[in-house]
């Protein structure tokens, strides 16, 4: 009988065993680098190859990410990343890695720590946390095995055996048993494909200045445009007509200032089915403050009679820039309104130490507006700030639990739920949560000037899980800190300390000891980031969408499962449209581009409808004007798309895209050019034929307009900082100047009429 028990025991263990299959052939290993011509790559890849054939297996190098599919990662064991460029790698990309992982294949990492800010699964796989990490990780990891070594293969250790050591070690726990896939297991799916995606116009050429809008019950559509109309677009006949007029402060009456005042902010209430309410944020003529009120929409036309006032935020007039403006409810029906820091970002004139574009802190006599201590620094200042309220029938409020500071500390204001903003200008709060998202319009800056002033610009997109501080204008980013700095000796001081800041502005009406700054969610300069390089380069204008939930929406028109829980930002210069992918706790995934191939017109608001489509605000392709192209959109969901058809292109019809600087012209259409300048025409910058009128006889002139062109800058053309563009090709520089330049006045004949 012992004999029988023993004999079904090594049966079922020879069973088991057997079980585990292997796959047939040599296990493959792919190693990805940076370059495959560089020597450091050359040596790593030699000593894998070396490794390879005295180990038992096939090495394939690339410095191409396209071999990381599921169909080719399939025919391999393991990954190995030679160096940081892996985290490079697009979203596609890295889906499908994260897809082999969870399928049971392996990963080995020999490199130095990365920074994994915009990869957080990778960063959990190898122990990274941001820009900081462990020197080694040898983990079972999301249905795969890694191994991470912060080592480098270089020309100089490539024939050290304890490095080579290192190195096979991973790739052999890499390999493991070198068992088949199985996909079934892989849980992150890929997103649906642009075709799946149209973009319908609803009205366009129509809108002056369009800012935010809010989409009724019913589908009609209110807009709000800056100079004081009230627009509803009708979603029966597709046509729009003025619902209201309020008589606004937009126009400065002090030459060469723009200010952004007039029509800032909408919502309607979250019972509006039933009480018809609507709240603007604006600005009125015949008073120097920015105006949260309640309306009346009846029959089509708002009640002025109707206002009840809410609350009024203090302004200073006649300046520049940074209203903020925008309004959004929470699920519990709270009622959030941002507003800007009302200061002036630019140099004073005839100063002689100035901000050159980092934080506005000149406290001097006479020089308010250059002082954003005043304001988005202030605790008794509702400027800079997003305030929370709950709303009462009669139009008074009362203070929520949980604002940033109780009501009756002294020297607060009880209404602040976020402090330390620059211009805030769009803002969502989810709507099962609470949490609160906003897009910074940041600072100028385009070079770090760490020892003296501070950091370089940044925009920010931010998140608030609970009332906080978040730093401007002491920090901007990631906590990086500003410097004190005497306006008057022109002498810097210390640095601000995130943990610790404090407020010494003559100008702070408010508490000199402010909470902790907190760091932004996201934050990217002009140039690339290299913590978000998904961003890209150039100007930048940060806004945040929705988080969007499928089981809010009917399943006919509702986009897919696969944005379920994800948050839409997108950026008004730039022309972009991101989705962020969110942990449980809502920290930061990562992070994919959203019809990326669909062109937007200056995006000012975005919303999600009743329907669960994307309803697009734009304001068009020039500043302080009525634009061809503004006007409202919707993103319609296709679940099966007809097969692509190449589509028709427009012809530009203008001399210069036919003439012989064409190639200059183009590039300034696809790029943020014609955001702020036209070829012939007003804009907030100048036309690019004043600029080759300006400098038609100046010899130096290419090299002058390549600097501005990288740098930026104002106070040549008005007070409007131009964005930088420092990552931009030699090439694409030297086409666009030619360009401008070849429209300089035609030198006029002397020879005499026959």
């Amino acid at each position: 009988m012992k004999n029988i028990c023993f004999l079904l025991f090594a049966f079922s263990f020879l069973v088991l065993v057997s079980c585990r299959q292997k796959r047939p052939g040599t296990p493959r290993v792919l190693v990805y680098t940076n370059h495959l011509s560089d020597s450091n790559s050359e040596a790593g890849i030699r000593t894998v190859q070396h490794l390879g054939e005295i180990n038992g297996f096939e090495v394939v190098p690339t410095d191409t990410s396209t071999l990381f599919t599921d169909s080719s990662l399939a025919g391999y064991a393991a990954v190995l990343f030679l160096n940081r460029s892996g985290v490079k790698l697009g979203y596609m990309e890295r889906i499908a890695l994260e897809r082999f992982i969870q399928s049971g294949g392996g990963f080995a990492g020999i490199h130095p720590t990365a920074k994994t800010f915009n990869w957080r699964w990778y960063g959990r796989m190898i122990g990274s946390t941001g820009d900081s990490g462990v020197s080694f990780m040898h983990q079972q990891f999301d249905g795969g095995r890694v191994q991470y070594s912060n080592d480098s293969i270089t020309t100089q250790n490539e024939k050290d055996d304890a490095n080579s050591k290192i190195v096979l070690n991973a790739i052999e726990y890499a390999i493991g048993h070198y068992e088949p896939l199985n996909y079934s297991l892989a849980a992150i799916p890929y997103p649906p494909s642009e075709n799946h995606f149209t973009k319908q116009t609803l009205v366009q050429g129509t809108f002056y200045e369009p800012t935010e809008m809010t989409i009724l019950p019913n589908f009609d559509i209110l807009v709000l445009q800056r100079r004081g109309e009230i627009m509803l677009y009708k979603k029966e006949t597709g046509t729009v007509k003025q619902a209201g007029f309020l008589n606004v402060y937009y126009q400065a009456k002090t030459k060469g200032v723009n200010v952004e005042e007039g029509m800032l902010g909408l919502s309607k209430d979250p019972d509006f089915k039933n009480n018809h309410w609507i709240y603007i944020y604006y600005s009125p003529i015949d008073s120097s403050v920015n105006r949260l009120s309640r309306f009346v929409l009846e029959n089509d036309t708002v009640i002025n009679s109707s206002e009840k006032v809410i609350l009024e935020v203090h302004a200073q007039r006649e300046i520049c820039c940074h209203t903020g403006g925008s309004i959004a409810f929470g699920p519990d029906s709270l009622l959030y309104f941002s507003a800007g820091d009302n200061s002036t970002p630019f140099d004073e004139p005839g100063q002689r130490f100035v901000s050159h574009s980092f934080a506005p802190l000149n406290d001097a006599p006479g020089h308010l507006q250059y002082d954003a201590e005043r304001s988005a620094g202030n605790s008794n200042d509702l400027r800079g700030k997003i305030m929370r309220l709950r709303l009462h029938k009669d139009g008074s409020y009362e203070i929520p639990e949980g604002n940033l500071f109780p009501p009756g500390t002294p020297k607060t204001r009880p209404e602040i739920y976020v402090m330390g903003d620059r211009n805030p200008y769009r803002i969502s709060v989810d709507q099962k949560n609470s949490y609160l998202y906003w897009g910074e319009v940041g600072p100028d800056a385009p070079f770090d000037s760490l020892a003296t002033r501070g950091p370089r610009g940044y925009d920010e997109v931010n998140q608030a899980k609970k009332a906080g501080y978040f730093g401007w204008p002491f920090f901007v980013g990631n906590n990086y800190p500003y410097h004190q700095y005497n306006y008057i000796t022109g002498v810097p001081g210390d640095a601000f300390d995130p943990a610790k800041p404090q407020n010494h502005s003559r100008n702070n009406t408010g508490i000199t000891d402010l909470p902790p700054a907190q760091p932004a969610f996201i934050w990217y300069p002009y140039a690339v980031s290299p913590e978000f390089p998904e961003l890209n380069s150039g100007g930048r204008n940060a806004m945040a969408g929705p988080v969007y939930y499928t089981d809010m929406y009917p399943a006919a028109t509702r986009y897919p499962d696969y944005f379920d829980g994800k948050l839409f930002i997108y950026d008004w210069i730039r022309g972009w449209i991101k989705v962020v992918t969110l942990q449980p706790n809502g920290d930061f995934e990562q992070m994919e581009s959203f019809i990326p191939h669909t062109a937007l017109h200056n995006c000012i608001d975005m919303e999600a409808g009743p329907d669960g489509r994307l309803y697009l605000l734009e304001y068009g392709t020039g500043w302080f004007q009525k634009n061809a192209d503004a006007g409202l959109y919707r993103i319609d969901y296709i679940a099966h798309p007809a097969p692509p058809v190449a589509a028709t292109a427009i012809a530009d019809t203008s001399a210069s895209a036919k003439g012989p600087f064409a190639a200059g012209y183009a590039l300034t259409q696809v790029m943020d050019c014609k955001s702020c300048h036209k070829e012939d025409g007003i804009s907030i910058g100048p036309s690019f034929k004043r600029v080759a009128e300006k400098y038609a006889d100046d010899k130096k002139a290419t090299v002058y307009l390549s600097q501005k062109i990288m740098k930026g800058g104002s106070g040549v053309w008005g007070d409007v900082a131009m964005s930088a563009h420092p990552d931009i090709a030699q090439k694409d520089l030297n086409q666009i100047i030619e360009y401008i330049i070849s429209l300089k006045p035609k030198a006029k004949s002397s020879k005499p009429k026959a």
